[in-house]
Formats: structure tokens, sequence, C-alpha cells
């Protein structure tokens, strides 16, 4: 488990650094380099978060084929392949003409290429998390499976980092060529990714099925026809968690330059943040195998609409220490307590011979939605109204979407009977 664990958490993490860092930079440049000029800065910012949507658009398609794969031929060799095809795409980023040498060209470009990270992340999430949470103990699952999340929460890290460091260059250069730095370094990132990804075992569910011959001939076909319900259900847990993430920790950064907030003060605030929610992770999984899945996740949707409202409030004090208490709040305690949980509670809604295409499934359609589009729908809010509260009411209707769905919804029995027999 302790081999399963480090190479699971290093694997996600150089994955996701590939593409989290599209959101970085979407927030921060891409809008200038890569779509029209004209008066309003939102505008062309708009646009690089229209193209940041369509690799969440593509996701949906990851899940559908990669799930087949790992259902199919195990989630090892899928996971190899989804970080293959992450890399190239990431690595591809960085050596894209801009706006200014290749006019509408780039733009297409750029959208292709976020289109192939999304497909790469839609079979990454699922596959991540079975890699642990089929090789857990029943009593610890929800624990041990939070662990997968460190190397979403790493790689967060890692491209916030990347980042911050380049914004260091003279802003001509920054703009020129510095900001191609954190896509091109990908490659070691990649090399090292594929190493420990060929060296992982497989998982203990999945070896045991195969071994049975229990697995499927058509997974996704299969998924849909028995867990229906469990589809859902995965969708809605994931509009508070998902849309709340990405105006946490993406669409913040655009409101912080709107109101005058310095960009080095928010990616150090958001790579702080991100730290200390990637230990309240833990503690959150560990909570849930002590009282439920469920009451966990209800504290973090919950406690998304109580602070939607005083998050926008804090940073518009312009003061550190107000800011990084705003993103400590909404990333360590709301979506930690969602996060924290997920990986347990999605994994414990499928059977094992379909639950990769299940899992990647929900967990990605409803990222079209929610993650994918929030941005989007945050952006133009604040271009429409040119004030944060219709922001807030946006962030309050994900978290009752997600209140319904955990009202509506049975605790996994897994876990009532673990904590019976425990």
């Amino acid at each position: 488990m302790r081999r399963t664990l480090v190479a699971s958490v290093a694997g996600n993490a150089m994955e996701w650094y590939d593409f989290f860092i599209y959101g970085t930079a979407a927030a921060l440049v891409f809008g200038q380099l890569f779509f029209p000029k004209n008066g309003d800065p939102l505008i062309g910012t708009l646009g690089a978060f229209a193209a940041f949507a369509m690799g969440f658009v593509a996701r949906p398609l990851g899940g559908i084929v990669f799930g087949h794969i790992g259902d199919r031929l195990g989630r090892k060799t899928s996971l190899v392949w989804t970080l293959l095809l992450m890399g190239v795409a990431t690595f591809g980023i960085g050596l894209l003409p801009t706006y200014e040498s290749a006019g509408i060209l780039s733009p297409i470009l750029l959208v292709v290429l976020r289109v192939v990270q999304g497909i790469a992340s839609g079979g990454e999430w699922g596959g991540g998390v079975l890699m642990i949470s089929e090789n857990a103990d029943e009593r610890n699952r929800g624990y041990l499976s939070a662990w997968s999340q460190l190397g979403v929460g790493g790689g967060f890290v890692l491209a916030s980092a990347a980042f911050l460091a380049v914004q260091a260059l003279p802003h001509e250069q920054f703009m020129s060529w510095g900001w191609r730095l954190p896509f091109l370094g990908s490659v070691v990132i990649f090399v090292l990714g594929i190493y420990i990804r060929r060296r992982l075992p497989e998982s203990h569910d999945f070896a045991e099925a195969a071994q049975k011959d229990k697995t499927t001939h058509l997974p996704v076909v299969e998924v849909i026809r028995r867990h229906p319900k469990e589809i859902l259900v995965a969708m809605g847990l994931r509009f508070a968690e998902n849309g709340g993430a990405y105006i946490f920790l993406a669409f913040s950064l655009v409101y912080a330059k709107y109101v005058g907030i310095p960009n080095a003060i928010m990616l150090t605030g958001v790579t702080v943040a991100m730290v200390v929610e990637m230990a309240a992770m833990l503690a959150w999984g560990w909570l849930s195998d002590r009282i439920g899945r469920k009451p966990v996740y209800l504290i973090g949707a919950v406690g998304l609409m109580v602070v939607a409202f005083p998050f926008f409030w804090l940073l518009d004090t312009r003061q550190p220490v107000m800011i990084y208490f705003a993103l400590i709040l909404g990333t360590a305690v709301c979506h930690g307590a969602m996060i924290g949980t997920l990986p347990a509670l999605i994994t414990e809604l499928f059977s094992t011979e379909v639950r990769y295409s299940g899992v990647a499934l929900g967990h990605e359609v409803a990222s079209v939605f929610a993650g994918g589009l929030s941005p989007v729908i945050a952006t133009a809010l604040l271009e429409r109204y040119h004030a944060a509260w219709p922001v807030a009411v946006f962030l309050m209707i994900l978290g009752l979407i997600t209140v319904i769905t955990l009202l509506v919804s049975r605790e996994p029995r897994r876990v009532v009977t673990s904590r019976v027999t425990a």
C-alpha cells in the first residue's frame, strides 16, 4: 500500500500539473497572447476561459475511452496512456505561436491542444483514485483514498509555483517567452511520470476480477444500464466541489486583477491555500471513515454556500492576510471536505467490473458544467455587473445542487457495514 500511495500521488501530481498550468496561464496571460486585443481586458480573458472550458467538454470522451481501457485492460495501462497524451499536449502549448504572429490559427491550435488535455484528464482522475481505493481496507478507505487527491493538490502547487517563478522575469521577457517555460519544462515531469507508472502494480480488485473473468465487454454501456442513479449522484456531488474549486483557484486570479491585487500576492495565496488543503484532505478523509461520507461532504457543500459572499468581501480588503484567509477558508475547509471524501464516496457507488467507467463518466460529465463553465460564467458575470455579488450567488447555487443530491442519496452500504463491525 505504501508503494502504491507514493506512486499514485507522484503520478497524479505530474499529470495534474500539466492540466492546471493552463488555468493559471488563462487567468494571467492567454487573453493577451492568443486572442484579439480590444479595450476591455476581461473579453480576452473570457476567450481564454472559453478555451479552458473546451478541455472540460472533452473530458467525458476521455472518461469513456480510458474507462473502457481501464475496465478491460487494467487501471495501470489506462494511466500510462493518459499521462502520455497529457505530456504531448502540454509541451505543444509551450511551442504555440501567438495571435500577433499567426492570427486566428493561434487560438484554434490552443483549443485543439486543450481538448487533448481534456481527453487525457478525463481518464486520469478515476484511474488515480482506483489504484488506491481498490487496494485499501474498507475501514480506512476514506483516509487512504484521500491520498490520491494530494497528487491533484501537488499538481496545482507545482503549476502555481512555476508561474510565480517565471513572473520574476521582467514583464516584457515574461510575456514574450517566459510564460512558455512552465509548459516546456513539463517534459521532465512527463519522463518521470511514465517511469513511475510503468512500475506501478495493478489494483487488487481489478486483478481479482480479471482472474475470475468478471470483466465486461462494453463497460460503459453496462454501467449506464445497471447504475444510472449512481451516475447522476456522482454528477450532483461534483457541482459544489468542482465548480467551487475553479472559482476559488482560477477565477479569483481574474477578480484580484480586476480589483488591483498584485498577481504575486494571489499566486502566493493560492499556493499556500492548496498546501494547507492537502493536509486537510487527509483529515476530512479520516473523518469520513468515522462518521460517514455524507455528513463530511455535507459540511463542505453547506460551507461553500456560507462563505460565498465573505470570500469576496475578504478579497476586497486587498490585505494579504485577509486574502490568504479567504483562500484557505474556501479551499481547505469547504472544498477540502468534499474532495477529501469524494474518492471513497464515488468509488463505493459502482461494482468492480464497471467501476472505472462509472467513476469516469459521473465525474467527467459533471465537470463540463461545473469546473469547465464556472470560470466562464463568473468572468461573464463580472464583465456584465462589475461586481462580485452575482458570482457569490452563483456559488450558492452550485452548493445547493450538491446539498440536494446528498439529501436524496444514501450512505454507501459498505461504509455503514464497516462502521458497525468496527
